[in-house]
């Protein structure tokens, strides 16, 4: 299973509990075929002390997810606020992250219509989803931790997401347009998107509802969050006299105030605050 190698991202999206709690996640790369479809594969598994519960938060990205796990099989849209999931007891789920090409592909129509929401995986595009799920079922159920089983259970998806058919121009183009607004920390303004791949700031809307369910002002200021949570969380910015209004400056705000709305109008609290939140070893 060579081209589901394991990796280890550094991931910007995942905020962990209050605690600094997070259960493992395994990620795992995708084959060169997959590459226009699917970003990686993760699967989290847990386990919990008998009364014992966590709320994991997640600054999602722009793209729809694909999960099956012991007690669901679903595709889940683009969260335009904090992504919370109730955790308690011991679980696991084998997702997909989706390229955002896919989302309209593996739904049958525009990703708005599943934005904050969750839609069971049987109304999908996919065929043999009861035998999809039943199959990463019996492989991850035995034994979760088994990195050989995940595999195995992220190849399953990944011939069943092949059988959508080839990522249409379209879709290459909106997955062109979010992995510059991702790799382009410069990039704090609609129109300058605008400029680089020579859309009307009307067509760009379109595309981007259509496709990712979500604003061109939304993946702006969700990859300023996802770099200032990295930034935050680093531990760098401890004792540095006007830290903060630093972090708000290199990520292209006009002001720390601003910034620190931002900030708490997605993940509930202020940078001060999330910086200082513990962060245990993984």
């Amino acid at each position: 299973m060579s081209g589901y190698r394991r990796i280890d991202p550094v991931e910007r999206a995942h905020l962990r509990d209050e605690r600094g709690f997070s259960p493992p996640v395994h990620r795992y790369a995708v084959p060169p075929e997959l590459d226009d479809l699917v970003c990686r594969f993760w699967v989290p598994v847990w386990s919990l002390p008998p009364g014992e519960s966590t709320v994991q938060r997640v600054l999602q990205y722009p793209v729809c997810q694909l999960v099956v796990g012991s007690d669901r099989a679903a595709v889940t849209g683009p969260t335009t606020g904090l992504a919370t999931q109730h955790l308690s007891g011991s679980g696991w789920v084998v997702g997909a992250m989706l390229q955002p090409a896919a989302g309209s592909m593996l739904l049958g129509g525009p990703v708005s219509a599943a934005t904050n929401e969750v839609v069971p995986l049987e109304t999908s595009a996919l065929t043999g989803v009861d035998e999809l799920v039943a199959g990463v079922r019996r492989l991850v159920g035995p034994a979760p931790a088994d990195h050989a089983r995940h595999q195995q259970a992220c190849a399953l998806l990944g011939r069943a997401l092949l059988d959508l058919g080839p990522v249409d121009e379209e879709g290459l183009l909106v997955n062109r347009v979010v992995r510059h607004v991702e790799r382009e920390p410069g990039v704090v303004r609609v129109s300058q998107v605008c400029a680089a791949f020579g859309l009307s700031e009307r067509t760009l809307q379109r595309l981007l509802a259509r496709r990712v369910g979500l604003s061109p002002k939304w993946l702006i200021q969700r990859r300023r969050l996802h770099e200032a949570a990295e930034r935050l969380r680093s531990g760098a910015l401890s004792g540095r006299h006007g830290a903060l209004a630093d972090v708000a400056a290199d990520l292209g705000y006009a002001d720390q105030a601003h910034f620190t709305r931002d900030f708490r109008a997605v993940t509930g609290t202020t940078p001060g605050a999330f910086a200082a939140e513990p962060r245990p070893a993984d």
